[in-house]
């Protein structure tokens, strides 16, 4: 049995019945693509990095899973699930033959042989439950894609979740760095996007909707966010530049 036939006779069967695609909010991703491979000389692209499958639950990407052939030991994927997780930053990553199910743990010990795969709740506890409420509140909102046109990058993902879990925390300074081209007017974006519908920034008046101000010392990366801003109907409009 080859390896697709092993993720459409066992894997895909286990990860439903463990609620995943079932359960309201969880979403299994198939063949999920993280890059675009590295760009090389001549212009052509190194072989893009695709992940077997991660589960989302709640807007938040929680875990990778690589599956191998029945016949492969059930570790076999594991240093490729590992490497995907720590580039997703993902808590959990999964290495299964269909048969047998090894559950690694990014952050902490204990790399071990499971009977099954974790339902939504139960992973999403694992790994969120010291957060308070904002949290929830934050990834309840999904990123804004533009109808599909402009969907973020994986390490801005990462970027953008990092800074609203500062936020969370109550922290009052949140500084991130990132190179010319990495798409900051983006995060900056989908950071307001988010803080804006959960109306984070009211304390009193909780029915009327928040502003935020956009400052940037370039009128370029000012021109930047307005492009973004501008491509949304005007009450959905969260910044006002």
């Amino acid at each position: 049995m080859n390896e697709a036939d092993t993720r459409a006779q066992y894997t895909d069967p286990q990860l439903k019945q463990s609620g995943w695609g079932e359960v309201d909010g969880s979403k299994i991703l198939r063949e999920h693509r993280i890059t675009q491979g590295r760009i090389q000389v001549g212009g052509k692209r190194a072989k893009a990095e695709i992940a077997d499958y991660v589960l989302t639950y709640k807007n938040q990407k929680l875990a990778v899973i690589e599956a191998k052939a029945e016949g492969e030991s059930p570790t076999e994927g594991a240093a490729q699930a590992k490497a995907y997780a720590q580039k997703l930053n993902l808590a959990y990553a999964y290495s299964t033959n269909g048969k047998e199910i090894f559950e690694i743990p990014m952050k902490a010990k204990g790399e071990k042989i499971i009977d099954r795969f974790p339902t939504p709740e139960e992973l999403w506890n694992k790994i969120y439950s010291g957060y308070n409420d904002w949290k929830t509140k934050f990834d309840s909102i999904p990123y804004e894609d533009f109808s599909g046109t402009r969907k973020a990058r994986y390490y801005q993902e990462i970027a953008i979740d990092k800074t609203l879990d500062a936020v969370a925390e109550g922290k009052q300074r949140i500084l991130l760095t990132l190179a010319t081209g990495t798409g900051k007017t983006h995060i900056a974006f989908q950071v307001a996007w988010k803080l804006f519908h959960t109306r984070w920034n009211l304390r009193r008046d909780g029915s009327r909707q928040p502003r935020i101000l956009y400052l940037a010392d370039r009128n370029i990366l000012a021109d930047q966010m307005e492009f973004l801003v501008s491509r949304l109907p005007r009450d959905r409009r969260p910044i006002a530049a």
